[in-house]
């Protein structure tokens, strides 16, 4: 058999659903407070201003991977002196010191989540950007298994999937 089908051979996935989880997120494990969001700023040498703790905090509650534009606005409903680029190169210092990932779908603005303990991947709709956050420990295997029949050692990893929404099914039927 050629050496090379086999580095690339890829088994196939188990088709049990038992074993995934789309992940709601509380499910996350990451619930932070102002005194935590205090600590990060320090963290990264940075002084703690009202504004840098109101877009912490609005990437902690209501929705999860929002745009920067998204951050703006809803931190100038409360600063409105506040400039988008202000908000841009503070998402940016968090995403490079790791407290927030910045996640880039396709053709869609980057969006932003606070970094979550636990790992997880993505599943976004082409059609109307839903974003839905799954765990799956076959894929997590799969990933290993390939990483090592290319002799890598995986570091870390970003699974982006992409795929028409059930909802947006709908409307083009």
């Amino acid at each position: 058999m050629d050496s090379n089908k086999d580095l690339t051979k890829i088994p196939s996935l188990p088709r049990s659903h038992g074993e995934e989880k789309l992940i709601q997120r509380h499910d996350l494990g990451r619930q932070l407070d102002k005194k935590a969001f205090k600590q990060m700023i320090r963290t990264m040498n940075l002084k703690v201003t009202d504004q840098r703790l109101a877009i912490l905090d609005s990437l902690h509650g209501g929705r999860t991977h929002v745009t920067a534009q998204e951050v703006f606005e809803l931190v100038s409903e409360k600063f409105p002196e506040i400039g988008f680029a202000t908000v841009y190169r503070f998402l940016r210092t968090l995403t490079e010191n790791g407290f927030v990932t910045e996640v880039r779908m396709g053709g869609f603005p980057a969006r932003y989540e606070l970094t979550p303990q636990s790992h997880h991947d993505h599943l976004t709709c082409v059609g109307c950007g839903k974003i839905c956050e799954f765990e799956n420990h076959h894929i997590e295997e799969l990933q290993q298994k390939v990483a090592k029949q290319f002799g890598f050692q995986l570091t870390s990893h970003v699974l982006e999937l992409y795929g028409i929404c059930p909802a947006c099914q709908k409307r083009q039927v």
